[in-house]
C-alpha cells in the first residue's frame, strides 16, 4: 500500500516537479500517493503547513528562512531537503513604462533598464508619488531580487519606490486597476499579465542572478524527522519527474497536465512558453528565447545549497534592518538540508556535489567541481552586478553593499 503525502502548492510552473511525479507514476514506483491542496497566497500555504493540515509544501525558500527565524509570527522549525527549482520569475511593468524602461523587443539589460527606471522613479517622486511594485510575499526571493536589483540600479526600495505583496493570481487584476506599476512574479502570472494586454515583460529574475534559488520542499522539521523514509523517496521520485520535464519531447503533455483545473487550471499554451524558455513579452509580440529561463534539474540544481540560504538570510537583515547574528545566520543555513537529499540519491548514481556550500557569484564558466558522486559541472552563476557572495563572510558582503 502506498504510504500518502499532502502537499500544500499555488498555481505556479514551478510547483511542477511533485505534481508530475504524480501523474506520470514517478511516486508511485518510490512507494508513495501525493495529495495536492492549492492554495491562492503563500501566507495560507505556511499556515497549512503550521498546523499540519499539509505535509509538506512548494514554498518560497526565504519564508521557510523566516518562519524557522521568528519573523512575524512565533517561530516554527522548517526544513528544506531540496529546492524545487532554480529562477523561473520575471519582471513585468505597465506597458508605458515598459515603453519607457526597456524599449525593444527583447528582454533588457537589468542595467539599462534599471537606469531608466530610476529616472521615472525620480519624476514620479518630483509629482508627489511613488512607483508601486507587487512582490508575492515581504520573504520571498521575489522580493529580495527586486530589491538587491533596484538598489544596484540606485534606486531606494522603500523610500524612492513602494513595495507591496500581491498574491500571484491576482498581478494581472493589481496592474490592470493601477493598484501597481509592475510586479516580480513566477510564470505564469507574467505571461497573463501579456495575454491580457496589461503589462510586458522587461526582464528574467535569471538576468539579475543567473542560478537564483526559488522554491523549495519545506516541511516542519519534526515531520522530516517522524517521515524520513517518505520523503526520501519523495526526493527520488521528483529527481525522476525533473528529467522527464526537462526533455523538450515532453514538454506539451507536461504543459497540459500542469493546465489542469485541479493544479494551475490555465492556459497549456502560456505554461508551455515558460517551459519552453520561450516567452512572450508583449501583447502580440512573438516568443523570445532566454536559455535557462527556468532551471529544475541540470548541474544538480535542486540540490539545496546551504550557500543559497545564507545569501538569503543576508538580505532578511538587509531589508529587514537587522544587525546580523552569527546564530540567526547559523538557523537558516540549517533550514536546507543537503544531508537529507544527499541520503535520499546516494547509490542511484544521480549527481551529487561534494561540497554543501560555495561562493555564489564567482563562476563565470562552465566548470569541473568536485563530486561525492557522478561527474559534476556547474554553469556561470553570476550576478548582474558583479557581486560575489561569502558564505562565510556574511557582515563583510553586507558592508559592500548599497
Amino acid at each position: 500500500m502506498s504510504e500518502k503525502l499532502t502537499i500544500g502548492f499555488l498555481p505556479l510552473v514551478d510547483a511542477c516537479l511533485p505534481i508530475l511525479a504524480q501523474a506520470h507514476g514517478f511516486a508511485e514506483e518510490e512507494g508513495l500517493a501525493l495529495d495536492f491542496v492549492r492554495d491562492v497566497s503563500w501566507a495560507t500555504v505556511l499556515d497549512r503547513l503550521l498546523y499540519g493540515h499539509s505535509d509538506a509544501a512548494d514554498m518560497i525558500a526565504p519564508l521557510a528562512i523566516a518562519t524557522t527565524l521568528g519573523r512575524g509570527r512565533p517561530a516554527q522549525p522548517l526544513s528544506a531537503p531540496f529546492v524545487l527549482g532554480l529562477n523561473g520569475n520575471a519582471i513585468t511593468l505597465r506597458n508605458d513604462l515598459a515603453a519607457r524602461a526597456a524599449p525593444g523587443d527583447s528582454l533588457g539589460d537589468p542595467r539599462s533598464v534599471g537606469e531608466r527606471l530610476a529616472a521615472e522613479a525620480r519624476g514620479a517622486l518630483a509629482q508627489g508619488g511613488k512607483l508601486r511594485f507587487g512582490v508575492v510575499h515581504r520573504y520571498s526571493s521575489h522580493s529580495y531580487m527586486l530589491r538587491y536589483w533596484l538598489a544596484g540600479c540606485g534606486i531606494r526600495p522603500d523610500r524612492d519606490v513602494e513595495i507591496v505583496t500581491v498574491p500571484p493570481p491576482f498581478v494581472a487584476d493589481a496592474l490592470a486597476g493601477g493598484e501597481i506599476d509592475g510586479a516580480c512574479v513566477g510564470e505564469p502570472w507574467n505571461s497573463v499579465c501579456v495575454e491580457r494586454g496589461v503589462g510586458t515583460i522587461v526582464l528574467a529574475t535569471a538576468q539579475i542572478w543567473l542560478r537564483g534559488v526559488e522554491k523549495v520542499l519545506a516541511l516542519r522539521e519534526p515531520v522530516l524527522d517522524d517521515r524520513r523514509p517518505a520523503i526520501e523517496a519523495l526526493i527520488r521520485a521528483m529527481r525522476k519527474a525533473g528529467r522527464h520535464f526537462v526533455d523538450p519531447a515532453n514538454w506539451e503533455a507536461n504543459a497540459q497536465i500542469l493546465a489542469r483545473p485541479e493544479y494551475l487550471d490555465g492556459n497549456a499554451r502560456l505554461i508551455l512558453h515558460s517551459i519552453s524558455d520561450r516567452l512572450v513579452l508583449k501583447q502580440g509580440g512573438e516568443p523570445v528565447r532566454y536559455s535557462d529561463f527556468m532551471f529544475q534539474y541540470r548541474e544538480a540544481a535542486n540540490f539545496p545549497w546551504v550557500s543559497q540560504a545564507k545569501w538569503l538570510y543576508s538580505q532578511m537583515v538587509r531589508w529587514d534592518g537587522l544587525a546580523y547574528s552569527a546564530a540567526d545566520a547559523g538557523a537558516a543555513a540549517r533550514v536546507f538540508r543537503p544531508d537529507v537529499y544527499r541520503s535520499a540519491l546516494k547509490g542511484t548514481g544521480d549527481l551529487l556535489p561534494g561540497a554543501s556550500s560555495k561562493v555564489e557569484g564567482s563562476l563565470r564558466k562552465l566548470t569541473p567541481v568536485t563530486a561525492q558522486q557522478g561527474d559534476m559541472m556547474l554553469a556561470q552563476n553570476s550576478f548582474f552586478d558583479g557581486g560575489v557572495f561569502d558564505p562565510d563572510d556574511i557582515p563583510g558582503y553586507l558592508e559592500r553593499l548599497p
